[in-house]
């Protein structure tokens, strides 16, 4: 039916990190992990599973780490969801098959680019104090 687990926010939130700082080369896992307070292990976990389906690239050695594979322009947040976490809706009826098809429209209309602009935006928002 519709079952997101923590994999999916996880993985986003790292990918979304990697894009903003992955413009100068591939950035060490643990980096990510630490900046988004995300348990290394769990991301290693997430990561290679994306790493096989061919959304990230992995670089070996001193300066390793991950790349995408792929633009960020091109990586739904639907895809990501997916590929961790099963079909949305896959046995579901009736109101519940519309509800899946809701969230899986919503989530296909986001890339990972796109969820990384919204969040720059909003930490940049102005604060403004009366």
């Amino acid at each position: 039916m519709i079952s997101i687990t923590t994999k999916s926010p996880y993985a986003v939130s790292a990918l979304v990190e990697l894009h903003l700082h992955g413009e100068r080369g591939p950035v060490p896992i643990a980096e990510l992990a630490r900046r988004r307070e995300i348990p290394v292990q769990f991301l290693e976990q997430l990561f290679a599973t994306l790493r096989r389906a061919g959304v990230l690239r992995s670089h070996r050695g001193v300066k390793g780490g991950y790349t995408f594979a792929r633009a960020a322009t091109e990586i739904t947040v639907l895809e990501i969801v997916e590929l961790l976490d099963g079909p949305i809706g896959g046995g579901a009826a009736g109101v519940f098959a519309d509800a899946a098809e809701a969230v899986r429209a919503v989530l296909a209309e986001s890339t990972i680019a796109e969820v990384a602009e919204a969040e720059q935006r909003a930490s940049s928002a102005p604060m403004y104090h009366i």
